[in-house]
C-alpha cells in the first residue's frame, strides 16, 4: 500500500508540474477557482487534483485557499529556481512512458525504442534532461575536484560531459589545463554557454561526436562521468578501453558512477534508488549499474593500473574510479 500510494503521489506531482500549477501557488494563496481561472482549466477535476496534493504533502490548504508547502516552495516551482524541477519532469516522462515498455524490455533483453530518439522527439524533454545532468553536476563538481588526484597542467578529455561543468571546475583548479569535451551536439549547446559564462572558451574545446567514435588524442587525464552505466557491458569496456588509450604514459582515468554495490552504511532509501535506476537504464537504454570491480576489471584489461575507489564530500551515491597509465 505504501508503494501504491508513492507511485500516485509521483505522478499526481509530474502531473501538477506539467500543467504549471507550482508556479501559479508561489505567487501566493489561491482558491480552486483562482488557480483554474490561472490555469484556463474546469474547476471540478483541478479541485480534486489540488486535495490530493494536500493529502501527499506538496500542499497545503487553510479554508478555501491552497498555499505550497516544503516540499514543493521552492523545490518544484521553475519561477523560482526549483532545483529538481527538471529531475521530476524528467523522471515522470520516463516512468509514464518508457517505462509502459518495461514488462516488454524485460522479455526481449532490451529497450523497446532507442532512448536519445525518444529524449530529442520533445524539446522541453532535453532542455529538463540538460537540466538535470547540470544541477547534479554543479552540485557534484566541487567534491569530485577536491577527491580526485591534482591534474596540472597539459590536457583534459571529458568524454560524455557536454555541459562541461565538470571540465569547467577541473580548468578552473589547474590554470594551466586545456580540456576538450565530447558529446553530442544537442548536449553541447548547454555547454557552450558554461564555458562562456566562465570565460574559458580559449581553455575548453567543444567538439560533437557519438561516442563510438572520435575518441583519440593524448591526454593527460580522462573523464567519463556518468556515462558507462548507459551502456550494455561489451558497449562500456569497449568505451573504457577507448579512453585508455586516448592517455599519454601517465596520465589518470577518472570514472564517476553510483556503483551497484553502494559503501556499507549506504542508507535504505539510497539503496532503493539505486535498484530502480538500474532497472530504468536496462529497461530504456539497455545499460544498467556496474559495480566498482567489473569497471576495475575493464581498467585492468586496457592496460591501467593503481585503481583507487575514493568516496565524494558530497551528498548522493555517486563515486570516483581512479586508473592510471604507467609512466615511461
Amino acid at each position: 500500500m505504501l508503494d501504491l500510494i508513492g507511485a500516485m503521489a509521483f505522478r499526481t506531482a509530474g502531473t501538477a508540474q506539467r500543467l504549471g500549477l507550482f508556479e501559479v501557488l508561489g505567487a501566493g494563496p489561491q482558491s480552486a477557482a483562482g488557480v483554474a481561472a490561472k490555469l484556463g482549466l474546469p474547476a471540478g477535476t483541478l479541485t480534486v487534483l489540488l486535495d490530493a496534493l494536500v493529502s501527499f504533502g506538496y500542499l497545503r490548504k487553510a479554508g478555501d485557499l491552497y498555499t505550497a508547502g516544503p516540499a514543493a516552495s521552492p523545490w518544484l516551482d521553475r519561477n523560482a529556481g526549483g532545483g529538481f524541477a527538471p529531475a521530476l519532469a524528467v523522471w515522470h516522462e520516463l516512468l509514464g512512458e518508457l517505462w509502459q515498455g518495461l514488462e516488454e524490455s524485460v522479455r526481449a533483453g532490451r529497450p523497446p525504442e532507442p532512448f536519445y530518439p525518444w529524449l530529442e522527439r520533445d524539446p522541453d524533454r532535453v532542455r529538463d534532461f540538460q537540466a538535470m545532468l547540470a544541477g547534479l553536476a554543479w552540485m557534484l563538481a566541487p567534491a569530485v575536484v577536491e577527491a580526485a588526484p591534482k591534474i596540472g597542467g597539459g590536457s583534459l578529455l571529458d568524454v560524455g560531459g557536454g555541459h562541461a561543468i565538470y571540465s569547467i571546475a577541473f580548468c578552473r583548479a589547474a590554470p594551466e589545463l586545456t580540456a576538450t569535451v565530447i558529446d553530442l551536439p544537442g548536449a553541447l549547446s548547454q555547454g557552450r554557454a558554461h564555458v562562456e559564462e566562465a570565460g574559458l572558451a580559449e581553455r575548453i574545446q567543444l567538439v560533437p561526436g557519438d561516442l563510438a567514435d572520435h575518441i583519440d588524442g593524448r591526454h593527460d587525464a580522462a573523464l567519463l562521468f556518468n556515462v558507462v552505466h548507459g551502456l550494455d557491458p561489451e558497449a562500456a569496456a569497449d568505451l573504457v578501453a577507448r579512453t585508455a588509450r586516448a592517455l599519454r604514459p601517465g596520465g589518470v582515468l577518472l570514472v564517476l558512477e553510483p556503483f551497484a554495490d553502494p559503501p556499507e552504511g549506504t542508507g535504505a532509501h539510497d539503496a532503493a534508488f539505486l535498484g530502480g535506476f538500474s532497472l530504468n537504464l536496462a529497461a530504456t537504454q539497455g545499460g544498467r549499474l556496474y559495480t566498482f570491480d567489473e569497471i576495475a576489471g575493464w581498467a585492468a584489461a586496457a592496460g591501467l593500473g593503481g585503481i583507487e575507489r575514493l568516496a565524494l564530500s558530497a551528498p548522493g551515491t555517486d563515486e570516483l574510479l581512479v586508473a592510471r597509465r604507467e609512466a615511461q
